[in-house]
């Protein structure tokens, strides 16, 4: 499984998921992937993404590889993507949390879901490419997508990180514009309710497996969205009311996006 994985992040031809076992050691996969990506042990790799379709549900974690992380510095002057190499053209609007100090695991045993939030410096509006190395894409067996860092293609984080307040999140507007599309807009549509609601577990689960998390690690934390479908070609702008904006442009040529190469 993991060869097949390395082998489309290569190609950027997705694998067939079909021929692949599904018993897998997920966590193992993502720290192999990590450290091909330049992670050393001790501490947790510098980006994650985090989140769960309800506060019901178990939330999942997956680290991200930093060559893959995009700045989004204007509306003339977005994330750029080459061509996708892969699959998909799917995006997210999200909002990203920026942890101010190291965090090693006799802290994080000490947390609870009030006092994490004094751990966060910043936040910004952050849009995630939704991408699968695998062919069957998002229907792949769920172990299979955690492997591909829960169908992670990129990362795009805006340019102006604000000071981290608690705030109303029921009320937060988020709005998504593709293309020449119509402005689709979402309010209150977070699925925990609250992104901050991933900081405690996602804490928990890095240091306890991957090492300390340290100051400057950044997190995000889930879809306001859904998937929504982008193409080749396209230009996605997300902006949350109150907080920042964030551009991404997909290229129609042929380059295949550097960080598909581990």
């Amino acid at each position: 499984m993991l060869q097949a994985l390395r082998e489309a992040h290569q190609s950027g031809v997705a694998a067939d998921a079909s021929g692949v076992r599904d018993d897998i050691d997920v966590l193992a996969v993502l720290q192999h992937a990590a450290a091909a990506g330049g992670w050393r042990p001790g501490s947790a790799p510098a980006y994650w993404k985090s989140g769960g379709p309800s506060p019901a549900l178990p939330l999942f974690h997956a680290p991200l590889p930093t060559q893959g992380v995009l700045p989004s510095h204007s509306e003339r002057n977005p994330a750029r993507i080459g061509q996708p190499a892969c699959t998909l053209y799917g995006v997210e609007a999200e909002i990203a949390l920026r942890i101010g100090r190291r965090v090693d695991r006799a802290l994080a045993l000490t947390l609870t879901a009030d006092s994490v939030h004094g751990l966060v410096d910043a936040m910004t509006v952050a849009i995630e490419w939704v991408d699968s190395r695998w062919r069957q894409n998002l229907q792949a067996p769920l172990p299979l997508l955690q492997a591909d860092r829960l169908s992670h293609g990129a990362l795009v984080l805006g340019q102006d990180w604000l000071p981290y307040l608690p705030r109303d999140w029921s009320a937060q507007r988020c709005t998504v514009q593709i293309d020449a599309e119509a402005v689709r807009e979402f309010k209150g549509s977070h699925p925990l309710g609250d992104p901050s609601a991933v900081l405690l577990p996602w804490l928990l689960h890095a240091t306890e497996h991957w090492g300390s998390v340290e100051a400057g690690s950044v997190v995000t934390t889930g879809s306001w969205t859904g998937i929504l479908q982008a193409r080749a070609g396209s230009r996605v702008g997300v902006s949350f009311d109150g907080l920042a904006q964030a551009w991404l442009e997909f290229g129609a040529g042929s380059s295949a996006p550097p960080f598909c190469n581990e």
